[in-house]
């Protein structure tokens, strides 16, 4: 099996240095970049990366605007590397799509339980495909289909919808859902999770009404016969 492949975006050498050490003993193969023109040219040049590490404050191009660009085009998992550890920029991360958030300092051993977490999740293997009210998901392809129609979701709202239909009938707390979908307590606040329903609701259309708002709690899941 080829090693997956992983981009690691930062100004800093030394940082780079750092997670690819890590990651490399872990037998993924690193590929860096020390900017963002640099990284969305690798990027769109290699085609099977399977994942970024992605440092927000950088030259030429900062890691929003990456991640703004490569959203364009692909779902490909992002982890974030911030010095800001603010809500709102945690908040505005999600809102861009991406799917980990680690501020500076960090241990590099937590980085790669997210990577290795993170990557379980995208390359599952299993060709489990669920049936549901006319929405078929497909959990080893990461698709969706509505009255046969495919949609796009994004990372987090394709796992937050499977964690949705698995888990139907059933009344979930936010608290609950951030821990399971997001795979690690985020304190946080429930915007992340209300901003991703909002969108996946829209992304839903008519079936969007299949996730019920509990005031106070959080979220249900139910098909309407």
């Amino acid at each position: 099996m080829d090693k997956l492949k992983i981009l690691v975006v930062d100004d800093e050498s030394r940082m780079r240095k750092l997670v690819k050490d890590f990651l490399t003993r872990k037998n993924y193969e690193v590929i860096e970049a020390e900017n963002g023109e640099q990284a969305v040219d690798i990027f769109f040049s290699k085609k099977d990366i399977a994942l970024i590490i992605l440092d927000v404050m950088m030259p030429k191009m900062d890691g929003w605007q990456v991640c703004r660009e490569i959203r364009q085009f692909s779902e490909v998992p992002i982890i974030m590397l911030t010095a800001k550890g603010s809500e709102k920029d945690e908040l505005q991360g999600f809102d861009l799509g991406v799917d980990e958030y680690i501020s500076k300092p960090f241990s590099p051993k937590i980085l790669v339980a997210r990577v290795e977490a993170v990557l379980r999740r995208t390359v599952a293997s299993g060709e489990e495909v669920i049936n549901i009210g006319g929405i078929e998901l497909d959990k080893a392809a990461h698709q969706v289909k509505i009255d046969d129609k495919a949609i796009d979701l994004s990372f987090k709202e394709f796992e937050l919808l499977t964690y949705f239909v698995t888990n139907q009938g059933v009344a979930l707390s936010r608290e609950k859902i951030l821990n399971n979908v997001w795979n690690y307590d985020y304190f946080g606040d429930a915007r992340t999770i209300d901003t991703h329903v909002k969108k996946l609701r829209s992304k839903m259309g008519a079936k969007g009404n299949y996730i019920k708002t509990i005031w106070g709690l959080g979220y249900k899941f139910e098909v309407e016969e």
